[in-house]
């Protein structure tokens, strides 16, 4: 087997093993800067 051939069998495992981060679904740290940013009241158990 190539290294290329092992190098993309490797992406492919990670991918599927793997799912990506959604940008809404990043956490309370997000939830918080986009509140602040938006000028919206958050609850301190949220953040």
């Amino acid at each position: 087997m190539s290294s290329k051939q092992r190098f993309i069998k490797s992406v492919v495992a990670t991918a599927k093993a793997d799912a990506p981060a959604m940008p809404w679904a990043r956490g309370a740290r997000r939830a918080a800067f986009i509140a602040k940013r938006s000028g919206v009241e958050m609850d301190k158990k949220a953040a």
